[in-house]
């Protein structure tokens, strides 16, 4: 079968499937987390459902296409694509060209859309990564070839979103990152050295910043600062907890009207722990360990190393800020301002999420049609 035929055909149900229950989740919680607060704040309860419609349909688009374009043909576009996406950071850094929100810069914002730059950032660094490691080979296991650029390129993209500030998104960039180069080849003595600077320098800025040391306070007990730094994960845990095994059913949400800061965007978990109880979060959790077991198999099974570890690196991408969220959303990590995919409201989450999966049906595709 040729190369055109192979790389535009079939589907992938173990993620297609998934993805697509995951983004109607999503649709159905952003409005009904999110209908008060759009009813009060903007006088439209449907406000943000209809922009989570519009990602959606973007997202659905940029899938498409990247089901029909081969994954290798993204090599071309390797460097070109850093190059933008550190220009693209270099310019939130300029008064009046970044959106603020909160006091920090993370946003460009055109004809009332946003989009995060961070979230480009992620997928060409996912781009670069496949991209060298499959051309180092057995190269990776030196410092030199191995550790050295790719941990010169990952500073550098760390840095400029550290200095957002977003200290969140670069540490899970950084232990993505960690996760692939030891995939990869690079020796555990030298990770193991790495995780050890960089745990200096993530605690060094953690004290450097007194917002920073109040919400690991709130983490170690909220408790102490109920309506200050706990207020915001203390409403999670009663959302959770009041939800039950069953919930208290779709719109019911008590935690919703104005106690749960933001319960549509980065805690959209708790609310679909409160209105589908137990039963919600574990269709949630379920979804996605189908979806990351099938993006490994992709990955596993894939005709090429490059491909390969495209595959890996974009599911694990996915899969590691699904876990973070969650684990923040039951308190069982800090706070950290992260989306969960293809649930939370966001639209450059949402758009580069679906356009990553694209790009894994297209390498399943190829490698299903390879076998047949």
């Amino acid at each position: 079968m040729s190369e055109e035929n192979s790389a535009t055909s079939g589907y992938d149900y173990m993620i297609l499937v998934p993805v697509i229950l995951l983004v109607i989740f999503g649709l159905v919680f952003v409005y009904s987390a999110s209908s008060h607060l759009a009813e009060h704040r903007l006088g439209d309860s449907c406000f943000y459902l209809k922009r989570q419609a519009i990602f959606c349909t973007l997202g659905f688009l940029m899938m498409i296409i990247a089901m029909k374009v081969p994954c290798t043909v993204y090599l071309k576009f390797v460097y070109p694509l850093l190059i933008i996406s550190i220009i693209l950071l270099i310019l939130l850094y300029i008064p009046g060209v970044g959106h603020k929100v909160g006091g920090a810069s993370r946003w460009f914002r055109l004809a009332g859309l946003s989009f995060q730059p961070a979230e480009f950032a992620k997928i060409s660094l996912a781009f670069y990564l496949a991209y060298s490691m499959a051309k180092k080979g057995s190269d990776m296991g030196t410092f030199s070839k191995g550790l050295l650029p790719h941990l010169i390129l990952a500073g550098i993209f760390m840095l400029l979103i550290i200095g957002q500030p977003d200290l969140g998104t670069a540490v899970i960039i950084g232990c993505w990152i960690f996760l692939l180069l030891f995939v990869g080849g690079v020796k555990v003595w030298q990770l193991s050295l790495l995780v050890f600077l960089a745990s200096i320098a993530v605690w060094q800025l953690i004290m450097q910043a007194d917002y920073r040391i109040k919400r690991l306070m709130a983490f170690i007990n909220p408790w102490d600062d109920r309506q200050g730094i706990g207020f915001q994960i203390i409403h999670s845990f009663l959302a959770l907890g009041s939800g039950g095994f069953m919930g208290a059913g779709i719109g019911n949400s008590k935690q919703k009207l104005f106690y749960l800061p933001e319960p549509h965007t980065d805690f959209a978990l708790s609310i679909i722990g409160e209105e589908m109880g137990f039963i919600g979060v574990a269709c949630v959790i379920i979804l996605f360990v189908l979806l990351l077991a099938g993006g490994i198999k992709v990955a596993l099974n894939a005709r090429d190393l490059y491909s390969s570890y495209l595959a890996l690196g974009l599911i694990c991408l996915i899969g590691l800020q699904a876990v973070v969220n969650m684990g923040v959303v039951m308190g069982l990590l800090p706070t950290k301002g992260l989306t969960l995919p293809f649930v939370s409201y966001g639209g450059s989450s949402l758009v580069f999420n679906l356009f990553s999966i694209g790009i894994l049906l297209n390498i399943s595709s190829r490698t299903r049609q390879i076998s047949v």
